[in-house]
């Protein structure tokens, strides 16, 4: 699936949701989909400094195509989890150059969670985002 096809899919799910008491019910529930962290993967070596939250990123080869990475993630916060998830949607299995070229700031407004986002969990984002382009940059650049 391409990334205009992931941006899509997030865009009709959200479009199917009335209102945001809704949208904010489906975040979280996406969250709890989310593959669980082992404990050793709740370390420094893998929070995500930014976020008001706990957050932790672990990222891999996928396989998927050369280049591609699968990340995972969780947090303390069951909101936070469930932007985690969006992200992992979005960035999941793309090669790292795809992964570089991607910005969710565009989607998060796509499905109307922006206006949403209070500044820290904004914030956050930003965060967990640099994080996954900083894994990508280095997996870019260890392919050359």
């Amino acid at each position: 699936m391409t990334a205009q096809d992931r941006i899509q899919t997030l865009v009709d799910e959200f479009e199917l949701l009335d209102d945001w008491e809704e949208r904010y019910r489906y975040v979280i529930e996406l969250g709890r989909e989310l593959e669980p962290l082992a404990e050793s993967e709740h370390d420094e070596s893998h929070r995500v400094h930014g976020c008001a939250s706990q957050v932790w990123l672990v990222a891999e080869p996928s396989g998927a195509a050369p280049g591609a990475l699968k990340f995972r993630g969780d947090s303390d916060a069951h909101i936070v989890r469930g932007l985690i998830a969006i992200l992992l949607r979005l960035y999941n299995d793309l090669p790292a150059e795809q992964i570089l070229d991607l910005d969710p700031r565009a989607v998060f407004t796509r499905i109307g969670l922006s206006e949403h986002l209070s500044s820290q969990r904004s914030n956050g984002v930003k965060a967990m985002t640099r994080r996954i382009q900083k894994e990508a940059g280095a997996a870019a650049e260890s392919a050359v």
